[in-house]
């Protein structure tokens, strides 16, 4: 049973949001799932994934009850993006659920991975602010879409921050140690750590994070 969700219409009608998702669920499903398979539906939604109130999903969690089948997102987001609700899934015993992009997490792990999630937007929001707050103080004219812009910008940097510090356990020991960025970015693939866009580690992606780490 495939599950997935894009936020905006635009994003649904463009099929922007819903190829790189089918992209990551053909990987899976190619690559990690037992042969043979069968995917006996796919429902889509159109919705914040802030709200637990989506038909589709209902109609996807109701056919995994009744049948036995496996529920299959592309990313943890795309079920939820609060980890409550996450966690109420795992605990049902009717519900089993597997993510392509991370193909060898157990609920222990989707859990965690959850809430480092949650605290990361929280974050970002935090800092956003924070940003903002600085730049009017430097006497910076804010407002319309110069002010959009500048709080796109500084999510786009909180974020990609934040997701350095995520790898920094494994890509600073590893640099550290002689490591080309070439084997870091194999350490990283091996792991099922996902990139910032759901793919696979390449060796520039990894300079860029020891670049903000400062390593």
């Amino acid at each position: 049973m495939i599950y997935k969700r894009v936020s905006t219409v635009s994003q649904g009608e463009s099929g922007l949001g819903l190829d790189a998702q089918d992209r990551d669920i053909r990987l899976f499903l190619d690559t990690y799932s037992d042969t043979p398979y069968e995917v006996i539906a796919e429902c889509v939604d159109v919705l914040s994934g802030k709200t637990a109130d989506r038909p589709q999903l209902q109609e996807a969690l109701a056919l995994v009850r009744s049948t036995g089948a496996e529920l299959l997102v592309a990313k943890l987001d795309r079920l939820s993006r609060k980890v409550s609700f996450i966690a109420t899934l795992m605990d049902d015993p009717k519900v089993r659920l597997r993510v392509a992009s991370m193909p060898h997490a157990d609920k222990f792990q989707l859990h965690i991975y959850a809430a480092l999630a949650e605290q990361e937007r929280e974050f970002i929001s935090l800092r956003t602010t924070a940003a903002l707050a600085e730049a009017k103080a430097r006497g910076v004219k804010l407002g319309g879409l110069r002010d959009k812009t500048m709080q796109r910008n500084a999510a786009i940097q909180a974020n990609a921050a934040a997701r350095a510090q995520k790898v920094a356990g494994i890509v600073i020991p590893l640099r550290e140690a002689g490591k080309p960025l070439q084997e870091i970015a194999d350490h990283l693939n091996s792991a099922g750590v996902p990139t910032a866009r759901g793919g696979s580690w390449q060796p520039s992606q990894v300079k860029r994070v020891l670049d903000r780490l400062g390593a």
